[in-house]
């Protein structure tokens, strides 16, 4: 078993970003600038935007968070929306999610120019996703395939099974695996909370990619041997043996499958640290884009 690190991967990518930075900044650009707009205070959302934040500084990008409180209304959260949308200074926006009940996440999305859309959740950048067009690709699922790709993950002709049909990781994912490039050109079948027979699908898995939000959901006799797992799953649950009480855990029971699988992503430290550097990346080729 071989740990497809996406820790060390991410912190190569920042430093390829953060020499672009420097080349762009010598050329009379701007520094890349990404804004984040935060609602509520939701433990992990603050902790996934924060970490954001301090990935644009270690890169040399110029960053800007937005808060609001909960009861914001969604008028007034589309309003600054539109502020940034028509702020020329500002490459990329996101706008973290989950939002309150009372937001609309879709009106949300839609309302993002496609151009400053680097979470790559507009309706527009999926269409361009889906018919292989230069788009900013959802920063997880790009993650995913970086990862794939700069291990040399053979991909062409293996059956690739994705546990989870979400709008940001499994059906975007089974797009992305199934077109004809690298990583991709695999036989893809997206699976669901309403397929039957879940274990026999994934006991045929080349390479399975679990975006399902159940802690340790998958284990060892859910798979055959030497296959690729991408968990893409982090819950966080109580623990003793930590200093903050809690410890974060994916979708596979990693004991019960590392010696069964030939490569896999740890949690934490896998595919999360990825979709932050693709975030990145993506902002990055934003800014490029106007020079």
């Amino acid at each position: 078993m071989q740990i497809l690190d996406g820790k060390k991967t991410a912190n190569d990518i920042k430093k390829e970003i953060a020499i672009e930075v420097i080349a762009l900044i010598k050329s009379g650009e701007k520094k890349p600038h990404l804004a984040a707009i935060l609602v509520g205070s939701d433990g992990a959302s603050e902790t996934y935007v924060n970490a954001k934040v301090k990935a644009c500084e270690k890169v040399g990008f110029n960053s800007s968070l937005v808060r609001f409180d909960s009861d914001v209304s969604e008028e007034e959260l589309l309003a600054e929306i539109n502020k940034i949308n028509n702020n020329a200074d500002i490459d990329g926006l996101i706008v973290q999610l989950p939002l309150p009940n009372h937001i609309d996440e879709m009106k949300v999305t839609e309302t993002i120019f496609p151009s400053k859309d680097v979470d790559g959740f507009h309706p527009e950048n999926i269409g361009r996703m889906a018919l292989n067009l230069p788009t900013y690709l959802p920063a997880t699922p790009a993650g995913i395939l970086e990862l794939l790709q700069r291990y040399h993950i053979e991909t062409s002709g293996k059956h690739c099974v994705v546990v989870g049909r979400s709008n940001i990781v499994g059906l975007p994912m089974s797009i992305l695996m199934a077109q004809k490039s690298y990583p991709g050109n695999c036989t893809v079948t997206l699976t669901h909370s309403r397929t039957q027979n879940l274990n026999e699908i994934t006991k045929t898995a080349d390479i399975l990619i679990v975006a399902l939000g159940k802690a340790e959901f998958v284990t060892a006799d859910m798979l055959k041997e030497g296959v690729v797992i991408v968990d893409v799953g982090i819950t966080r649950v109580k623990s003793e043996k930590t200093k903050s009480g809690w410890k974060l855990l994916g979708d596979v029971n990693f004991d019960s499958v590392k010696d069964k699988c030939s490569f896999i992503t740890p949690v934490p430290g896998g595919v999360g640290p990825m979709t932050i550097a693709m975030l990145l990346k993506n902002t990055l080729i934003s800014a490029k884009s106007k020079s």
